[in-house]
């Protein structure tokens, strides 16, 4: 697939996902009684909107050339993109708004383009690449939880 055409289509996936992150945002902060607690809404919203994201970029954005990959791999691959992405997104969110003072609406907004940029390449890097890369990973996330990895797992 020609790099435009995934740009595109990741664009496309992202402003859906900005849609569902600020409803999810608006309904909890505004509509239910979570009183503006900006960080429970934010995490919120991000998890609901994984799910979606999960299933188009796993057919549609960057679809897997290996079939033999289960499932449970690739949701690991994509949840490790996710959190780099999301790690960055909510460091720039807090220092926004515990920071500099800015307003919880426009920072949780602001964060959409960190979020999707380092979205973006986290998935192209982790959950698209070689599968060395994804192996080192794996053994990296293992070893995190002192368990050796596995070839059926991480090869």
């Amino acid at each position: 697939m020609k790099e435009s055409v995934r740009i595109f289509r990741f664009i496309i996936i992202g402003t859906m996902n900005a849609l569902i992150m600020a409803l999810v945002v608006w309904l909890m902060m505004k509509e239910m009684s979570f009183d503006g607690d900006y960080m429970v809404a934010n995490i919120t919203a991000y998890l609901i909107a994984q799910i979606h994201n999960f299933i188009w970029c796993k057919y549609w954005i960057f679809p897997v050339e290996n079939k033999k990959n289960s499932i449970w791999k690739q949701i690991l691959l994509f949840c490790s993109a996710f959190a780099v992405a999301y790690t960055a997104q909510f460091l720039f969110l807090v220092l926004l708004v515990e920071g500099l003072d800015v307003n919880e609406y426009l920072a949780q907004f602001l964060g959409l383009f960190i979020y999707g940029g380092a979205n973006f390449l986290a998935n192209k890097k982790i959950t698209a690449q070689s599968s060395k890369f994804r192996f080192e990973l794996c053994a990296l996330l293992f070893s995190l939880l002192d368990k050796p990895p596995t070839m059926k797992v991480c090869g």
